[in-house]
């Protein structure tokens, strides 16, 4: 169940404002979980956007004027620091953090607690987008009641978040036309040899008061499908490591059936990237071809029985575009691997 707590404070950050504090708690079922007792990151990341969802949906109902729900937009990237369990409690908290005229940032931090010692850890941090869409006319965005900053220099920053996370959707939906076709008889740790699809019909318990789908049940199927990738390709148990940027292109309406879509992209030496792709085929009320809805980049990590990473398959290239896939995925790998360095390095001057 979802423990709601509202309250009136200043972020440690400096931003000043009527602040909703989402702390939603859930114990962790053996339904969330693979079968090495390691919840899927599916599960994790559909608690996320349902605090986010709630937080800015609240927000944008704060001041008088047109109701209207928050719609996700985009997922910065999200870093799975520590796998969470079976029977240890996940404590979820949002917080706004920038708002511009049609759009807000959300902040969710996920600590896991063992409820036997009490132990708490960081498991989870994400960077959300969202928009207020009216209940009246579900195309139309609205506007956001605009928070207060206590320095400049806070909505500075998050002006420059929000114009680089805008010219990153539009890059990424531009470069979206590729399609997965099935390959008979592939060669093992080849890309046909792990690539999966999943078809899902959307109802209406998958959707919000407009009757689209929830952000959160999307990137739980995409989860699932990058997860029966990685564990066709290396055999063993694998769990989320993180995920890249999250763009929701175009909303998906209840009645469609979506293809959700993943392919191994790269390999280092204990990591798999995982592109994902969900395209959605309307057939109820407005019939209309088929269109690309939300893409996104899995990395998942091959795990022993005792839960240490191991090396994985080096994933066998066969096609020009397989090539240029996997040089696309080596460069995203390194960036991520040298922001991480300049990150640990306050840490280990201390």
């Amino acid at each position: 169940m979802l423990q709601v707590q509202l309250s009136m404070r200043t972020l440690q950050k400096g931003v000043k404002r009527l602040h909703f504090n989402m702390k939603p708690k859930r114990i962790m079922r053996p339904d969330d979980a693979n079968i090495a007792g390691n919840v899927h990151g599916g599960t994790i990341l559909k608690m996320i956007e349902e605090a986010g969802a709630i937080i800015s949906t609240r927000h944008c109902n704060s001041q008088s004027g047109e109701h209207c729900v928050a719609a996700l937009a985009r997922v910065e990237r999200t870093d799975f620091l520590s796998p969470m369990c079976i029977g240890e409690v996940a404590h979820v908290s949002a917080e706004i953090t920038y708002t511009s005229k049609h759009s807000v940032e959300v902040q969710v931090n996920v600590l896991s607690e063992n409820i036997l010692t009490g132990a708490k850890r960081v498991t989870n941090w994400a960077t959300l987008w969202y928009v207020p869409l009216s209940l009246k006319n579900v195309d139309k965005v609205l506007e956001v009641p605009p928070i207060q900053y206590a320095w400049k220099e806070l909505e500075e920053d998050g002006k420059k978040r929000y114009e680089e996370q805008k010219l990153e959707r539009l890059v990424t939906k531009q470069r979206n036309g590729d399609i997965i076709f099935p390959v008979f008889n592939p060669e093992p740790y080849t890309v046909g040899y792990s690539q999966s699809s999943l078809i899902h019909l959307v109802g209406p318990s998958d959707c919000t008061l407009h009757g689209f789908v929830h952000g959160g049940v999307t990137m739980k199927l995409m989860d699932e499908v990058a997860g029966i990738v990685a564990a066709r390709h290396c055999k063993t148990n694998i769990v989320t490591a993180s995920v890249d940027a999250i763009n929701f292109h175009e909303k998906i309406k209840k009645g469609c059936v979506i293809t959700i879509s993943g392919r191994m992209t790269f390999t280092s030496n204990k990591s798999m990237e995982i592109e994902v792709f969900v395209d959605a085929d309307p057939f109820v009320d407005e019939p209309k071809e088929r269109y690309r809805a939300v893409s996104a980049f899995f990395t998942y990590v091959s795990l022993s029985k005792e839960g240490k990473p191991v090396p994985v398959p080096q994933l066998v290239i066969e096609t020009e575009d397989e090539k240029r896939r996997f040089e696309d995925g080596k460069g995203r790998y390194l960036q991520t691997k040298a922001k991480r360095q300049v990150q640990m390095q306050p840490l280990t001057q201390q």
